[in-house]
């Protein structure tokens, strides 16, 4: 198993942390009821999912 010969400095370190960040999901308006939901997703609002016109009731509406 690779163990590494030298302790890593505190500032390569946090050069390499630097790089983990959350990132905002994306979010687009459904061209139904016009609520903001995740692309390629049924609409958790109105329950469909497909292109504008072959939009179909995938899910019951909460």
């Amino acid at each position: 198993m690779a163990v590494p010969k030298r302790r890593m400095s505190r500032s390569n370190t946090r050069s390499r942390r630097s790089q983990w960040k959350g990132q905002v999901p994306t979010l687009v308006s459904c061209p139904q009821c016009r609520e903001p939901k995740l692309p390629h997703t049924a609409c958790p609002t109105c329950g469909t999912y497909g292109p504008r016109g072959r939009r179909r009731q995938v899910v019951e509406p909460a």
